[in-house]
């Protein structure tokens, strides 16, 4: 009988992680849960053995705090059990650049890109030595998109798909999938922790079809999911157009219109 490895989630308190739980554990695997708030942890990891039958142990952390994020770390790299990292906790962002404070912009890329770098990093020197594992980073469409204006969060959800395109590259010959899965607006509280009144958008995925989506697409093994694209041809055709820039590259010399004129 094969056994199932256990799921290592960050952000699992509410929104997206906690519905990957949920997933998860109705799948039959053990998990370990990630997150500040210990009550609100121990609350759905108490419902999820009971009613699944599973393990589940809670870590309680804040990954913008270096110590936590180091015990976090230390439970990736030395438990064997855990095979599938799901890369979730981060911060949104209210406001204009040139409205954000230094303490704000620190802990939005504290969490968006160095936690999720560095749990990734712990996680897959060992799944490469043992030529399995997963690891999944939860990005956004406004990675690609300046033209939302949340030009910080922006930037680390870009920051987020390069990353999982790179290690993709890297590790799928030693067996391990890397899954950057991108939302757009959906219905959870990193809304109302910027400040941003979720009723106020247009239109909102509900979180439970954005992570069975999710987890369609882990499924298949692909890439890069995006929930709310419905027109997959786009995603394809702004691949090959980033593969055609990058076939006109030319080191050696400046392109000509760049040249002085005689």
């Amino acid at each position: 009988m094969t056994t199932l490895p256990t799921v290592l989630i960050t952000g699992a308190s509410s929104g997206i992680g906690a519905t990957y739980a949920k997933r998860f554990a109705a799948r039959g695997h053990d998990l370990v849960l990630v997150a500040r708030d210990q009550q609100r942890l121990d609350a759905l990891a108490a419902q999820l053995r009971e009613q699944h039958g599973i393990t589940v142990d809670v870590l309680q952390a804040d990954l913008t705090n270096a110590n936590d994020l180091s015990a976090v770390e230390a439970r990736l790299r030395d438990d064997a059990h855990i095979g599938v990292l799901i890369n979730n906790a981060g911060l949104a962002q209210s406001g204009a650049f040139v409205e954000q404070s230094a303490e704000a912009i620190d802990r939005l890329v504290a969490l968006n890109v160095v936690a999720l770098t560095r749990l990734a990093a712990a996680a897959a020197p060992r799944f490469a030595q043992a030529g399995a594992g997963s690891i999944v980073n939860i990005g956004s469409v406004v990675g690609f998109a300046p033209e939302f204006g949340m030009s910080i969060y922006g930037a680390s959800k870009a920051f987020v798909l390069f990353l999982s395109q790179g290690l993709q590259v890297e590790l799928a010959a030693k067996g391990v999938y890397v899954q950057a899965v991108l939302p757009a607006a959906t219905r959870t509280e990193i809304w109302e922790r910027a400040g941003i009144d979720v009723n106020s958008l247009s239109e909102v995925m509900d979180v439970n079809e954005l992570v069975d989506a999710a987890l369609i697409g882990y499924d298949r093994r692909e890439p890069v999911t995006i929930p709310p694209l419905h027109a997959e041809p786009r995603w394809a055709a702004l691949e090959q157009a980033r593969q055609g820039v990058l076939s006109d590259i030319r080191q050696a010399h400046a392109a000509e219109r760049y040249q002085p004129q005689a």
